[in-house]
């Protein structure tokens, strides 16, 4: 007949434990880093206003969140505040630009545009802008939107460098959508 023995439990050793702790840090920090960076390369992403381009609506140096998941699913909307990578026509005229852009959709795909009399027309018809800086004091168009492509402007009309002055931006350019302004505190809210 075979005896089973009870054994006692082993004794960890304070060098065990500390190797274990060491270990769960070092497991933590590697899934949080990678969480991150799948959150930022997919999901989301913070981002800041480096020029006044968008005032009123954006003041230099607020900082948001860009959502990057929705247009995976729906197609941008003009009024939408879009981030964007430089176009091709950016990064001839400007071969040193890599940050990304913000910029309003004002134009969709196959709208005629056109900017007038301090106005922008949308297939003939005024767009009504609650959000610019103040009217635009240029003429542009009119432009058709090509498919697959958006006019983009910036709400301080006056003192943007967008589609008025380098054309459309293509729909594989556009990141994401800018949602939440979340700095300054004074400020914080969604982006309508």
């Amino acid at each position: 007949m075979s005896r089973v023995q009870n054994q006692a439990p082993e004794q960890n050793s304070p060098q065990d434990n500390e190797g274990s702790w060491i270990g769960e840090l070092g497991r933590t920090i590697i899934l949080s880093v990678i969480l991150a960076l799948g959150i930022r390369t997919f999901v989301a992403e913070a981002r800041w206003i480096p020029s006044e381009s968008m005032v009123p609506t954006l003041q230099k140096y607020d900082k948001l969140i860009v959502d990057k998941v929705s247009y995976h699913f729906v197609e941008p909307e003009r009024g939408d505040i879009v981030v964007f990578s430089p176009t091709e026509t950016i990064k001839k005229d400007n071969p040193n630009l890599k940050d990304a852009f913000i910029k309003r959709i004002v134009g969709l795909p196959g709208d005629k545009v056109e900017v007038k009399g301090e106005r922008v027309y949308i297939n003939d018809r005024p767009l009504q802008e609650k959000y610019i800086e103040a009217p635009p004091q240029y003429q542009y168009g009119p432009v058709t939107v090509p498919p697959n492509s958006y006019l983009v402007l910036g709400d301080n009309r006056n003192n943007s460098y967008d589609s008025h002055f380098w054309g459309f931006v293509p729909r594989d350019n556009i990141i994401g959508r800018a949602i939440v302004r979340f700095w300054p505190l004074n400020r914080i809210g969604e982006l309508n």
